[in-house]
């Protein structure tokens, strides 16, 4: 059975959680590099706001595979949720959905990351994680197909992104079961709350407290990303426990 950390049982728990951005043509050395500035315990590559080749993200995965640490990835948008189970084949353990904000949007995210009988992910792929804990060695497409996928039920974590003030108002609706982190995008909801002249909130934080409040019981939790350490401090104190932080913090 697999032995790696399960960081989803350890984001439901609240626990304090970093992880760090990269790219994703970096080789394994540069990997190696990244995570040995700091504790981490996920790797984050973007595909919304950068190039993205699905080859470089396969061999992304697979040196951190090698290193035993997750990989959370970005998809490039929301209307390509219907493609999360292929990206997943790929290697990654975390997906972030950007710009959510209907909970029809959620269920497809939810349908498509989970395999039977919770969702209708396809099974295949022989780059998937952890895969070689389920299989022959000699050849990983042979799998216990049913211990894997209860495995990756249990240890996958999906993210959706609120960036606009509907989300934000709407958070607990759309954290259904099946969603594990709540992230913000603060640019483009700064876009959001000043083109609403009513809106009820002015400032990201608000929206974070606001998010924040609606979770409190919940094992649902809240992901941000801290461009400096006065930033990461601040978030903790609001209660944030999910933080991709620089390179070195």
């Amino acid at each position: 059975m697999a032995t790696i950390s399960n960081l989803k049982e350890r984001i439901h728990r609240g626990e304090l959680i970093f992880g760090v951005g990269a790219q994703v043509y970096f080789s394994r050395a540069q990997l190696e590099d990244l995570l040995a500035q700091g504790d981490y315990s996920f790797v984050y590559v973007d595909s919304q706001h950068t190039a993205f080749c699905e080859i470089d993200l396969e061999n992304f995965c697979g040196h951190a595979e090698a290193l035993g640490i997750p990989v959370q990835f970005r998809i490039p948008h929301t209307r390509h949720t219907y493609l999360v189970g292929r990206y997943l084949d790929l290697g990654p353990t975390g997906i972030m959905v950007p710009e959510v904000e209907s909970t029809a949007e959620v269920d497809e995210a939810i349908k498509y990351f989970y395999y039977p009988q919770v969702g209708r992910r396809s099974s295949g792929g022989v780059n998937r994680r952890n895969l070689s804990a389920f299989g022959e060695p000699t050849d990983p497409s042979i799998i216990d197909r049913l211990a894997y996928a209860d495995w990756w039920n249990s240890n996958g974590f999906l993210a959706i992104q609120l960036e606009s003030v509907e989300a934000v108002i709407n958070a607990r609706k759309l954290a259904k079961p099946g969603v594990d982190l709540l992230a913000f995008g603060p640019n483009d909801l700064r876009f959001s709350m000043e083109s609403l002249p009513h809106s009820p909130f002015k400032t990201v934080d608000e929206c974070i407290g606001h998010v924040l409040a609606q979770m409190k019981d919940s094992p649902v939790q809240v992901s941000l990303g801290a461009a400096s350490a006065e930033e990461r401090d601040k978030y903790i104190e609001m209660g944030v426990t999910v933080l991709q932080v620089a390179p070195g913090m």
